[in-house]
């Protein structure tokens, strides 16, 4: 759970990768927000995260126990292979809020167990960054698997910043120039369409 809000947990089929993965979102004190999508009023953005990273579901079902280590905030695969969760924030422009990606990213094994020396060190944001391929699959835009990332770490346990490298993808794009409160909506609706 991000510390700056309530979280609950939803269930979005098909969302990553045809597989039923569980989401959860976050509501944050922010301005309400009409939707030129459904009419609604919304309180806040909703954020939407993955709760395993795609190559999870590259492991067969029957070795997934003995080959996999998963908590909310980390994944080895057959210890070579390191994952850990971060967030993906896109700035919204014109206010304080912003819409968040909950997604999953590769490390080096050096710097996975960086961070997992230091998962619970309340000041920790002077480590890194860390490279990182981005592995989750997000189907609003054009195939965002192995997109090169950087990994910041955050204090007082806040998941870690991803950020993309700058390229023309839509998502590093949307993530380095901002997006129209309008755009924040319409991806919340997307997604919990999808």
């Amino acid at each position: 759970m991000h510390r700056s809000g309530r979280s609950a947990t939803l269930d979005f089929r098909n969302f990553f990768g045809g597989h039923s993965v569980m989401g959860s979102f976050v509501q944050m004190e922010k301005p309400m927000y009409q939707c030129t999508h459904c009419s609604s009023t919304h309180d806040g953005i909703q954020a939407f995260h993955a709760d395993r990273p795609t190559p999870y579901w590259d492991v067969p079902e029957e070795k997934r126990e003995a080959d996999v280590y998963l908590t909310s905030d980390a994944c080895v695969i057959a210890d070579r292979f390191f994952f850990i969760r971060g967030l993906l924030e896109i700035p919204i422009n014109g206010c304080d809020d912003h819409f968040t990606w909950g997604v999953w990213v590769s490390l080096s094994e050096t710097n996975f167990f960086i961070w997992q020396d230091h998962y619970e060190t309340p000041k920790r944001d002077h480590l890194g960054p860390f490279f990182g391929w981005l592995c989750t699959r997000l189907p609003i835009y054009p195939e965002t698997l192995y997109l090169k990332t950087m990994v910041y770490l955050r204090n007082d346990g806040i998941r870690p910043r991803i950020v993309l490298e700058p390229t023309e993808h839509q998502l590093s794009i949307e993530q380095n120039s901002g997006i129209t409160i309008d755009r924040a909506l319409e991806l919340v609706h997307l997604a919990s369409s999808t």
